[in-house]
């Protein structure tokens, strides 16, 4: 388990089977047998490209990424809540839910019962739909199939349909929303903070009542989710 963790170079990396097998100089059988066990117990993911560093890896030396994301986040977070009059939240996908770093925002903010440190079902809110769109469906299934519980009278418990719900998500450029599936009376959209490689290491969400018009300040989300992803992963 060491060797094939030392060879993803950077957490968002993304190796074949064949990859680890030649910089462990295991045998290819041997590899896939560990990294299938490593898989079942999260310390890696399996994608579409290959394999990537899994929930439990990637908690080592999180509270380092978490601070980064957060420094990153605050003042474009700040002018947004300046901006809309709504409440802002930063989250992070913690297996099937949503884990919230921040919540910025002013009388709003009371009428949103949620908290930093708290965590939220993902397939309930706009900011798990965000960072689950970019997961292969199998991901998708694990982590949430079997915990679709119902938090109001809206919530989504198919699995099938929450799939057609990330498609959309997926052809709105990362744009997600929801009304009333995690709160009742409360509306939100959000989109994730992607890495070079396409992995999300957190989401930004605009939240107000549920009568509030999304489609007004959803690109406005887009576009300082996109401002933080720069600042995080600068262009050469």
């Amino acid at each position: 388990m060491s060797l094939i963790l030392d060879t993803f170079p950077y957490r968002t990396s993304r190796l074949t089977l064949d990859d680890v097998a030649r910089a462990t100089r295991l045998p290819r059988s041997t590899a896939h047998r560990i990294i299938e066990q490593m898989v079942r117990v999260r310390w890696l993911d399996r994608t579409n490209s290959g394999y990537s560093l899994g929930p439990r890896a990637l908690r080592v030396g999180s509270n380092d990424d978490t601070n980064a994301l957060r420094s990153a986040a605050a003042p474009l977070l700040h002018a947004l809540m300046l901006r809309t009059g709504m409440t802002v939240h930063l989250a992070t996908l913690d297996n099937g839910q949503v884990w919230f770093l921040d919540k910025m925002g002013g009388q709003s903010a009371t009428s949103v019962p949620s908290r930093v440190g708290a965590t939220a079902p993902a397939h309930a809110t706009a900011l798990g739909k965000a960072m689950l769109a970019w997961l292969t469906p199998e991901e998708v299934d694990r982590r949430v199939a079997g915990a679709m519980t119902r938090s109001t009278a809206s919530t989504i418990t198919d699995i099938n349909l929450l799939h057609k719900q990330l498609g959309a998500v997926r052809g709105r450029n990362g744009i997600a929303f929801e009304r009333g599936e995690c709160f009742d009376d409360i509306a939100c959209t959000a989109v994730a903070i992607r890495t070079p490689l396409d992995s999300t290491i957190g989401a930004i969400s605009l939240t107000g009542k549920s009568d509030v018009q999304l489609d007004r300040v959803a690109p406005l989300v887009l576009g300082i989710a996109r401002q933080v992803n720069a600042a995080i992963f600068p262009q050469p």
